[in-house]
């Protein structure tokens, strides 16, 4: 019995007693009150949700934005960033499509694949958007409002056609465009799909700009590179606040870099 229940929960999922609600001496952690943080965890891949959370906690963010995210896969993270690392955070997802290929589950009831938001604070007024057009496969908006630092702030968390795909993220950012720049404070989270200088990405620069001061939409801007490939893809876009510390962090478990910044929202 025992050997079949290995089989069926995976080797991703925490042991029963993390489940029974065991932590880690000196839990709970604070996280880091103003930093937030985008990463495209990789999905399909064959890496353990255990060794995920431990890349999140290291930097304990206040805020996390998900791309490539399945819901089973998330709240196994969340399970052990509280359970290991003492850090609690809320979750909102904004699932595009479900899809056995991409998340397991069964072929008649497939795992939910989308963004997801972490939060240490609770967060209000979530919305999830698909694009009219996701390109070769469905993509999609989501946000929430949520505090970070001591402020309310908007945050945006999304993931644009696949490279090759032009036209389709024009279309995509304008929809994004349009409701970013309601908000006087906003924070714009992602897996773009494009290059800082890409003509599609022009209309997010008009409102908002990288937490790179160094990063500008021209070749000559030294925006480092976030993806194995060597190519900037991933963005923490601010709009109406200023960024304090900026790094890019290379995983061994995505093909795409975690980034962090410090903001300061004075």
């Amino acid at each position: 019995m025992v050997a079949v229940c290995m089989v069926l929960v995976g080797p991703s999922a925490p042991s029963g007693a993390l489940f029974a609600g065991s932590r880690p001496a000196g839990a709970v952690r604070d996280v880091v009150p103003n930093r937030v943080m985008t990463w495209n965890i990789c999905n399909p891949c064959e890496v353990s949700d255990v060794h995920r959370a431990a890349e999140i906690a290291a930097y304990a963010p206040q805020v996390v934005g998900l791309q490539e995210a399945c819901v089973r896969d998330v709240e196994r993270i969340r399970e052990y960033l509280e359970n290991l690392h003492g850090l609690v955070y809320h979750v909102e997802y904004g699932t595009v499509l479900r899809k056995w290929g991409r998340c397991g589950g069964t072929p008649w009831s497939p795992g939910a694949y989308g963004q997801a938001i972490l939060s240490a604070a609770p967060m209000t007024d979530p919305v999830a958007v698909e694009y009219p057009d996701g390109g070769s496969e469905d993509r999609g908006y989501m946000a929430v409002t949520t505090t970070v630092g001591d402020r309310s702030v908007r945050v945006f968390n999304t993931h644009l056609a696949q490279r090759r795909q032009e036209a389709v993220r024009t279309d995509q950012t304008r929809v994004l465009a349009a409701e970013l720049a309601r908000h006087d404070r906003a924070i714009l989270l992602g897996d773009l799909n494009a290059v800082p200088d890409a003509p599609e990405l022009g209309g997010i620069w008009a409102l908002a700009t990288d937490a790179d001061p160094q990063c500008r939409p021209s070749p000559t801007g030294t925006c480092g590179p976030t993806t194995d490939w060597q190519t900037k893809f991933d963005y923490v876009f601010l709009r109406g606040i200023v960024p304090l510390e900026h790094r890019v962090l290379p995983s061994p478990y995505s093909d795409h870099h975690l980034l962090h910044t410090d903001l300061d929202l004075t």
